[in-house]
């Protein structure tokens, strides 16, 4: 509350300043008439920490005109920055119906406004005003953004992809990047209600802005599984991993679930084998460890995951190792390991898997985009002893 008195105080002032200025050399005129009885009011409102009296009565009275419209800005934007969005609203509207305001003026209101409508999640009339701003071709590097965030908090990608074609840039991401993961957005919603036709001319779109989108190879694998046809998943899944290995851990099951279809897991292991080498986290190796466990035992595969877990230390290799050896223990070895395997249950438990690279958000579920920092492509795996 301070700090409003401390920028009111000062506003107060000018106000004074502004009535002063009009009654100057009016006939008759007095030091109660040049300051006023609403301005008297509303300063003593302001000493008595009655701030919601107190501005009321300065809108009211102040006059809008070239030497104030600052001032109203000022004002509504920090109401806007503290959360007051009505008390925003209520100045930049009470602005924007002044007639004598110059085209900058009124440009200037209206980008004040629009924010303050989106900040109250009123979308549409927000979009609206920024609209009008793109037409009049004014502030657009503030209005582009602004807008095309409105978009994909409302999940329309087909208009996001029109405002971030006309940007170089969706923050530092290159915007062709950012489009090829809006199509893949439609692509995905199409997939899902298993309209292939309009998916695969969404993933065309995707690689045509991007030639190197992981994601849309992924969506392709997806849609040749779901249709039975294994083969040609499995040349898309493997794609994906070749342009970004760090999506290696989102599609091993797929690829089993595919290998195992077309009766070549034979095939699968030697890539899993490759996959160890060319990726350091555990995943490829609790995968192949599961696989030996079913063709050869658990002493192999213990054997196995033992000798990888003393080149990449991880809780989860560790996990899968007890429960290997579980079930080849009895009497008191029995128990430590079930002591053991709480533990690494304990450590394991509401554990992240994934983090943003740009701003370090954490969660245990792969986002396309980042839901703190809002860049697309940046969550990754967490790699290291509680991780990959």
């Amino acid at each position: 509350m301070q700090d409003l008195i401390w920028f009111l105080l000062p506003v107060a002032a000018a106000f004074g300043w502004f009535a002063a200025k009009r009654s100057k050399g009016k006939v008759g005129s007095c030091s109660d008439s040049i300051l006023g009885a609403d301005y008297i009011k509303g300063l003593n409102y302001l000493l008595n920490e009655q701030q919601d009296k107190a501005i009321d009565v300065f809108i009211r009275m102040l006059e809008v005109n070239s030497d104030t419209v600052e001032t109203h800005l000022a004002l509504g934007n920090l109401f806007r920055k503290r959360g007051e969005v009505d008390r925003a609203i209520r100045i930049h509207q009470n602005l924007i119906a002044r007639t004598s305001l110059n085209p900058e003026q009124r440009s200037d209101a209206v980008l004040e406004l629009g924010q303050d409508y989106m900040k109250a999640g009123l979308f549409d009339r927000a979009e609206g005003l920024f609209k009008e701003l793109i037409d009049s071709n004014v502030h657009l590097s503030t209005v582009l953004p602004l807008l095309l965030d409105i978009y994909q908090q409302e999940k329309d990608w087909e208009n996001a992809i029109g405002i971030a074609g006309q940007m170089g840039f969706v923050g530092e991401q290159p915007a062709k990047a950012v489009i090829a993961q809006f199509y893949c957005e439609l692509a995905e919603n199409a997939r899902v209600r298993e309209n292939v036709e309009d998916a695969g001319s969404w993933l065309k779109k995707a690689s045509e802005y991007n030639p190197h989108c992981a994601r849309a190879r992924l969506i392709q694998a997806n849609i040749a599984r779901q249709r039975g046809d294994y083969q040609l998943a499995l040349d898309a899944y493997e794609q994906v991993a070749e342009r970004d290995i760090e999506l290696l851990p989102e599609i091993l099951d797929d690829m089993h679930d595919c290998h195992q279809q077309l009766g070549s897991v034979d095939t699968f292991i030697g890539y899993l084998h490759e996959a160890i080498i060319r990726y350091a986290g555990i995943s490829p190796v609790l995968t192949l460890t599961d696989i030996m466990r079913n063709d050869e035992g658990s002493e192999s595969a213990a054997r196995f995951i033992a000798g990888e877990l003393g080149k990449r230390p991880s809780v989860r290799g560790l996990s899968r190792f007890i429960d290997l050896s579980l079930s080849r223990s009895e009497g008191a070895a029995h128990e430590n390991l079930l002591i053991l395997k709480n533990m690494t249950d304990q450590l394991l438990e509401n554990k992240p898997v994934y983090k943003c690279r740009e701003c370090g958000f954490y969660g245990k579920a792969l986002h396309w985009q980042c839901p703190s920092c809002k860049h697309w492509n940046t969550i990754k795996p967490i790699h290291g002893v509680e991780g990959e």
